[in-house]
């Protein structure tokens, strides 16, 4: 029984230990554009033995999901930055690779050759492809996502091409390890609706002071299991000696 005990108590201190570790990463997120927490909680998984009978219990943590509510859009004057107004993500595409994922951050960049850009130089997808932008124009992005661009001395503006919004059913995307979404088995479809506004970005839907709640009970529910096996060690401590004793 003893060893039960401290076995579901050890399983309960990983879990928490484990669950700690995303609610930190959640909360050093706050700030990051277009960042969707991390969803996490616990289950529990039941050991069998040779028998197939349920023995015992022991606790897991698992990551069901991301909480996809919007963020607070900050303004900030840059030009490349373009924040989605409701629902929507931007497709992407990794260096290397040919298929698509999409992501909330909006803090664009361009290239030494011109291509928009986001963060670890993953290419920002227009509805035709890539966007390009001339060396030295300025970049005017209208509210439907079109990205218009300016040669300075003329007064023409050329549409450089489109940014591809999509709008897949948020149970359908699963997380990459680098942050990014994806829609397993296939891609999300163009949506027109989809408004963005520019000088701006979206912060991290992250709420600090609950993060900041839930790193505390965390903690005391490692807490908690520790001491249940320091216990657990106590008690078949003295009971050996009591044993020892009826000798």
């Amino acid at each position: 029984m003893l060893n039960r005990s401290i076995y579901t108590a050890m399983t309960g201190a990983r879990a928490s230990t484990d669950q700690l570790a995303v609610t930190s990463n959640n909360l050093s997120n706050a700030q990051t554009p277009g960042f969707k927490e991390v969803v996490n909680a616990y289950r529990a998984v039941s050991l069998r033995a040779n028998n197939q009978a349920d023995t015992r219990s022991f606790s897991v943590e698992t990551t069901p999901g991301s909480n996809f509510t919007a963020g607070v859009i900050q303004t900030t004057g840059n030009p490349y930055d373009v924040a989605i107004k409701g629902n929507g993500f931007y497709a992407v595409r990794r260096p290397g690779e040919a298929g698509e994922a999409y992501t909330r951050a909006g803090n664009f960049f361009i290239d030494s050759a011109g291509v928009l850009k986001t963060g670890n130089n993953t290419t920002v997808l227009g509805v035709g492809g890539p966007i390009t932008i001339p060396v030295g124009a300025k970049i005017q992005i209208s509210e439907d996502g079109a990205v218009y661009t300016q040669i300075p001395g003329n007064s023409f503006l050329n549409q450089a091409g489109k940014l591809k919004i999509v709008n897949p059913p948020t149970a359908t995307l699963s997380r990459a390890e680098d942050g990014l979404f994806e829609v397993p088995g296939g891609q999300g479809t163009v949506d027109p609706n989809a408004r963005v506004v520019q000088g701006a970005v979206e912060l991290g839907n992250v709420n600090p002071t609950q993060s900041m709640i839930e790193m505390i009970s965390q903690s005391r529910m490692f807490d908690l299991n520790i001491k249940t096996i320091q216990s657990a060690d106590q008690n078949a401590r003295s009971a050996n000696e009591l044993l020892s004793l009826s000798r």
